[in-house]
């Protein structure tokens, strides 16, 4: 068995396999051991937390959907002042709070746009925001028993031990406690993260001109004119192989008849007509002097582009700036592998790498270039693709243009959206119902007031996590039943003999936060919440503040970029260096430490129920 959790803590900390693919091979894997049966082995699928877990991302999507989220990303540029600690403490109290209830990784996923645009009206360079709207997010995991995964799998430890549960807002006076705590250095420490050396000031609202001159392509994309004699026309666009075969990407046809005009958007069904003036991006690199008798032999005559005419064509071509996000599909494809015209109706024009984002435009090889977490993409389309870009969870919208912004419809469902989250809520805090029964009221009240559907609720569930939670969990059973988890707490008991119930819980804090760094912090908590209850019962002492001290050092993960998402997330926008994290992060790691060894002992007192209950 033992072999069996090196080899899981190998592969997670190398992600090779994902983790929810490692999480697979456990529930295949671990009856053959004899430890634990077929059915135990699928009964984290079953497990109440697991479906707590599902339902609070559908109501977080339903919060995303009926434009919550982006209405505290208003009232946060409103209310702040001109003052930038003013915005620091407005946006992290927001972020915190919306993060309580909802999956951290989406709500910086939401708010990177939301503190952009607020940096560029207040002249803020955008490295002072990025890393407080993080450091929010982590610590809204500490603030309710919903904040994030890892307390839910504590809980589920708990549950299974037959101890005394955790409460839904047991975390909230240490949580608050860091927040604050945090709140006080981010106003310290932002004199560090100014980004002014290397990161390029990018403001959210700007024109479609003003995007295209910042990711260089200007020089590549040309306006042509079909003569009466091409030997393109009347052909459809699935037949003529511009793009493959000439590397030419039509993005616009202007068509004129008479005095009228019309714009079509390219369609493989669409034919092109003697006179049509089209938009054409280069998406292959030509030499000098060789582009004009490529268009010669295609029957084009070049145009001057003007782009004060495609500035004003809102209802029918656009521009965006997304971001690749976690759990993304496109991460290590390319753009031509992943079929990204095709499956989103938008092309790619410029690619920009991760922390380099800020500096470095890619001119050549768009369609080659290997996609990874953080890279930043322009994206060229009809308007109705980029709205639909805002379902999609694989990409996070960095910069609408304005144009796009000004036709934004107003947000009906909000009232109801709330309304549903704080049923939910209350449900949970009185223990009427289960907590995984209250998630699903809130869940079913979403769908009847039309903030969410079934498609986009099986969509904003992160399979990934519920896999690896629910194929995980069996893990800890296998392990005490092999006498695995009664050695590691053994062990550590006994590299901690003499330093009294605080400092052991300092200690299994230090040894979680580690973990941290290399697992996931849902791995980590799996792992080794079992050795933190093992390790109060071998004492004699309550479980449940072991299991929060876990649960607690799971979410600290600050002090590096790979450590979460969330952090993997904020890298390119901010312009971040490692050693930002590490000079911003270890010190809130230590702060949040101390709180726990000081005030877990008090909200949870060590001496009760330290025994499995019969």
């Amino acid at each position: 068995m033992l072999l069996i959790l090196g080899a899981v803590v190998l592969m997670l900390a190398l992600n090779r396999p994902r983790a929810d693919a490692v999480a697979v091979l456990l529930v295949v894997t671990l009856p053959f051991t004899g430890l634990v049966t077929v059915q135990e082995s699928l009964s984290g699928f079953a497990d109440p937390s697991v479906v707590l877990v599902a339902a609070m991302f559908v109501i977080g999507d339903g919060l995303v959907r009926t434009g919550v989220a982006s209405r505290l990303g208003d009232w946060i540029g409103d209310r702040s002042g001109r003052g930038e600690a003013g915005v620091i403490v407005l946006l992290m109290l927001v972020t915190a709070g919306l993060g309580s209830m909802m999956s951290s990784t989406g709500v910086v996923a939401i708010f990177i746009p939301v503190a952009l645009r607020v940096a560029a009206r207040r002249g803020i360079p955008p490295g002072r925001l990025m890393m407080p709207l993080s450091v929010a997010a982590l610590i809204s995991g500490m603030l309710t028993l919903v904040g994030t995964p890892p307390n839910l799998v504590v809980n589920a430890e708990l549950s299974r031990a037959g101890l005394p549960l955790l409460g839904f807002f047991s975390f909230t006076p240490m949580g608050l406690t860091v927040l604050v705590l945090a709140l006080g250095w981010m106003l310290l420490a932002r004199r560090w993260l100014g980004g002014a050396a290397g990161t390029e000031q990018r403001p959210a609202g700007r024109r479609l001109a003003d995007l295209a001159a910042d990711y260089a392509i200007l020089d590549r994309v040309i306006r042509v004119r079909l003569r009466p004699g091409s030997p393109l026309l009347h052909k459809p666009l699935s037949e003529l192989s511009l793009r493959a075969g000439h590397g030419l990407n039509v993005l616009v046809i202007d068509r004129h008849k008479g005095l009228s005009r019309r714009t079509l958007l390219p369609d493989p069904a669409t034919r092109l007509h003697a006179g049509d003036v089209l938009e054409i991006y280069l998406s292959s690199p030509i030499e000098d002097g060789g582009l004009q008798p490529r268009l010669e032999a295609l029957g084009m005559e070049a145009r001057p582009l003007d782009l004060h005419d495609v500035a004003h064509r809102p209802r029918q071509i656009g521009v965006a700036e997304v971001m690749i996000a976690p759990e993304s599909k496109l991460i290590g494809r390319t753009i031509m592998d992943a079929r990204f015209r095709s499956r989103t109706g938008l092309t790619v024009i410029g690619i920009r790498h991760g922390a380099a984002s800020g500096r470095i435009a890619l001119k050549h090889g768009l369609t080659e270039q290997v996609l990874a977490l953080g890279d930043t993409m322009l994206v060229v389309g009809p308007w109705r693709s980029i709205r639909r870009l805002r379902d999609r969870r694989d990409l996070v919208i960095l910069n609408l243009p304005a144009e796009l912004e000004e036709e934004t419809p107003a947000m009906r469902h909000a009232p109801q959206a709330l309304l549903a989250t704080t049923l939910a809520v209350a449900l949970m805090v009185t223990g009427i119902v289960p907590n995984s029964a209250a998630a699903l009221i809130g869940c079913l009240v979403m769908g009847a007031t039309g903030c969410t559907d079934l498609d986009s609720a099986y969509k904003a569930i992160s399979w990934r996590t519920v896999v690896l939670i629910a194929g995980m969990l069996p893990l800890s059973l296998a392990l005490q039943r092999s006498g695995g988890v009664e050695l590691a707490a053994a062990g550590l008991h006994s590299v901690m003999t003499g330093l009294g119930p605080r400092g052991i819980l300092a200690c299994l804090f230090a040894v979680t936060a580690a973990m941290g760094l290399f697992l996931s912090n849902t791995a980590t908590a799996v792992l080794m919440a079992p050795v933190g209850i093992a390790i109060s019962q071998e004492m004699g002492l309550s479980a449940p503040p072991f299991a929060m001290t876990v649960a607690l050092a799971a979410s600290a993960a600050f002090m590096t970029p790979v450590s979460s998402p969330v952090n993997m997330l904020v890298i390119g926008p901010g312009g971040y260096r490692f050693s930002d994290f590490l000079r911003i992060g270890l010190p809130l790691a230590l702060a949040s430490m101390g709180v726990t060894v000081l005030m877990v002992p008090w909200i949870l007192p060590l001496h009760g129920a330290a025994t499995a209950s019969p």
